[in-house]
């Protein structure tokens, strides 16, 4: 049985004292919460206050991006090591939005993975079709080639060091969600996609869903069987929604 994940993605979302509430609201309600790791992945500027916040808590800390390179002039740029320096427990790498808005491509996301797993921490990778592609009925297409650009950068093995979350990115930000079964359809793509190349590693692995996961469908979302978890938007900045979801976590588990 995988343990599921539930991460919350704030983005580039809150303020100083918005931040501290939401991550003391996170702590106080997931008191009791056993079977399901929770983790929050905020804003650079936040990560000293989320350190501090979450010691001697089993919630976990995470960052949104990290820079290809280890250190140097690199102006604006975060490097992994700053990040563990942190205590960051994840990373998320090729988010949707990373790739849209910033061009990051299959070969910058794969070097973005090899720096965070050498630096001892754990890459959320994103992987995911638009609206288009998903019309046009190359969503595994697409998958596929994604997945395939880090194993065949960083190899197999590295597979099994990452988390993988699937988003639909026409899903993201609209109010839309795939439905369950739809969702589940292709998490199972993906597990048999890395199955091909380890079938150990591909079993073990977390599969999250990243698109619009709410407290009304979150209960459904995690009780498909190759759905592992969530990669949370904007449920993750209410901390009564976000707990709504860890408990959808705790019942699937």
């Amino acid at each position: 049985m995988r343990q599921p994940l539930i991460a919350g993605n704030w983005k580039m979302n809150n303020t100083r004292a918005g931040a501290e509430s939401l991550i003391q609201g996170v702590i106080e309600g997931s008191t009791g919460m056993t079977k399901t790791e929770i983790a929050v992945c905020v804003p650079f500027v936040f990560l000293e206050l989320g350190q501090r916040l979450l010691s001697g808590t089993p919630i976990r800390l995470g960052a949104q991006n990290v820079s290809t390179e280890a250190s140097g002039a690199y102006t604006g740029e975060i490097s992994a090591a700053m990040l563990r320096e942190f205590g960051c427990r994840y990373v998320i790498c090729g988010h949707s939005e990373r790739r849209q808005y910033y061009g990051e491509t299959d070969a910058v996301v794969a070097k973005k993975l090899a720096m965070v797993v050498s630096s001892g921490m754990t890459p959320i990778l994103c992987v995911g079709e638009t609206l288009e592609q998903r019309e046009q009925g190359v969503t595994e297409t697409v998958i596929a080639r994604q997945i395939d650009a880090i194993i065949e950068a960083n190899g197999i093995d590295s597979i099994g060091q990452i988390e993988i979350a699937y988003e639909p990115v026409w899903a993201i930000g609209t109010g839309k969600t795939a439905t369950p079964e739809q969702a589940q359809e292709v998490h199972a793509f993906i597990r048999r996609r890395i199955a091909a190349h380890g079938g150990a590693i591909a079993e073990k692995m977390r599969i999250l869903y990243g698109g619009s996961v709410k407290p009304s469908n979150a209960a459904d979302l995690l009780a498909m069987p190759d759905i592992d978890g969530g990669l949370i938007g904007g449920a993750s900045l209410v901390a009564e929604e976000f707990l709504a979801i860890c408990r959808a976590g705790e019942m699937a588990a």
